[in-house]
């Protein structure tokens, strides 16, 4: 197999100005290639550092991918390093400066001189065309290994490996017999502790399957994947664990495929051919904008209103009074109501609804912060389901859209009573 290191360049990755994206695309291509990524560096505009670096992962590795550094500016300082490096000069390249000098004539401007500079490329390297900016990328060859230099922007870097480098890498991978394959398996409703426990002995649940828990506060992602020169064997043995996952925990599995909620919701809904309407007050319409996210979700989605203020649950959705009074806004009585309230207002199958104290403020010693009432109602059945979440206000809203979606989801696969 062939190990991988990625470099990255730039002081504003190291400040934490610009996240770098450009790694985990790289990582995920190389990856479900056949490849192994055995370091990821990120450094400075600096001309030692990168020396470092290109002499560290030359020892450890045999692709070697760089991005950064490759612009017109004084900051820009990756070009001159590979002339160091790999002991060489600079050279005009033809092809390169008649690229720079359209891309320069379709934007209607003048080209300066310190793009020019550009079209000079080191000696040794085989360039690496850019369609949608000024620096070419370089592919040069050392001692055995290989060295890709792209430029940091990433729709720039992301048109080379997919037009020029990734055509090449799988051919190579399949002269190597390097075969790489997953599967991601997407889970809400449950915590990554109690989901590690319901599968019980995960020594022989797994094997020689490598398997990852990915938590985020919309649920837990299980990736399974293996690497080996076996294509047939990768993909029994991924079927076989998957297979021995979903007998424990195939309630809280999702989808394999898709990992919004809101697309999983929008299929079921339009399979039973019901329509739902949704009364949000804490999650201040983020259910509503997740299922409209769904191309088609006209089709069962009818409305979606914000009743924010006690008043407003009161007028539009027909709450009592009475029941704000005696059990508060935040409270199974009142999310019930509300989920009536919208499903006879709408005239729909199903009404659901969320009201809650998203933090930091409104508090109370029986009702903390995070503390969430989803309702239910149809023509049959009418609930609602208490939750518990932490105090950050954001993550809150997010958990609460999540944890009504799901809700609807069990319901309507008969996972909920």
């Amino acid at each position: 197999m062939k190990n991988v290191v990625i470099i990255s360049i730039g002081d504003e990755i190291l400040i934490g100005q610009t996240i770098n994206t450009n790694a985990s695309y790289i990582g995920e291509k190389l990856t479900s290639v056949g490849f192994v990524i055995k370091r990821i560096i990120s450094i400075g505009d600096e001309k030692l550092e990168i020396l470092s670096a290109l002499k560290e992962s030359e020892e450890i590795s045999d692709l070697i991918f760089v991005t950064g550094g490759l612009g017109p500016t004084h900051d820009d300082v990756t070009r001159t390093c590979i002339l160091d490096y790999f002991k060489t000069d600079l050279v005009f390249h033809e092809e390169t400066f008649k690229r720079i000098k359209k891309l320069f004539e379709r934007r209607n401007i003048p080209m300066p001189e310190i793009n020019r500079q550009q079209a000079f490329v080191p000696r040794c390297a085989k360039v690496i065309p850019n369609d949608f900016g000024t620096a070419p990328g370089y592919d040069i060859q050392k001692n055995g290994k290989r060295f890709f230099f792209m430029p940091g922007v990433p729709h720039e870097m992301k048109a080379m490996m997919e037009n020029v480098i990734l055509p090449q890498l799988k051919e190579m991978a399949r002269e190597l017999k390097a075969f790489y394959h997953q599967k991601i398996l997407y889970t809400t409703g449950i915590p990554e502790s109690a989901l590690f426990s319901k599968l019980g002995d995960v020594k022989n649940l797994f094997e020689d399957v490598k398997v990852a828990f990915l938590p985020s506060q919309f649920g837990v992602k299980i990736r399974l994947s293996m690497l080996s020169d076996n294509e047939p064997y990768n993909l029994r043995k991924i079927e076989l664990v998957e297979k021995r996952i979903r007998e424990k925990i195939s309630e809280y599995i999702y989808s394999d495929e898709i990992q919004d909620l809101e697309f999983i919701i929008g299929k079921i809904l339009q399979e039973k051919k019901l329509k739902i309407a949704v009364a949000e007050s804490c999650t201040g319409g983020l259910i509503a904008n997740r299922i409209t996210n769904v191309p088609g979700s006209s089709e069962y989605f009818e409305r979606g209103v914000v009743t924010y203020s006690n008043q407003s649950k009161i007028e539009l959705l027909g709450v009592k009074p009475e029941t704000i009074e005696k059990y508060g806004a935040v409270s199974e009585k009142t999310a019930i109501e509300m989920a009536r309230g919208i499903r006879l207002n709408s005239h729909v199958d199903i009404g659901f609804s969320t009201t809650g104290i998203m933090g930091p403020t409104g508090a109370t010693p029986d009702k903390p912060i995070g503390l969430v009432f989803i309702g239910y109602s149809d023509s049959n059945k009418e609930f609602a389901r208490k939750f518990n979440f932490a105090d950050n206000r954001i993550r809150n809203k997010e958990r609460t859209a999540q944890a009504a979606l799901d809700l609807l989801r069990r319901y309507l696969l008969g996972l909920e009573h």
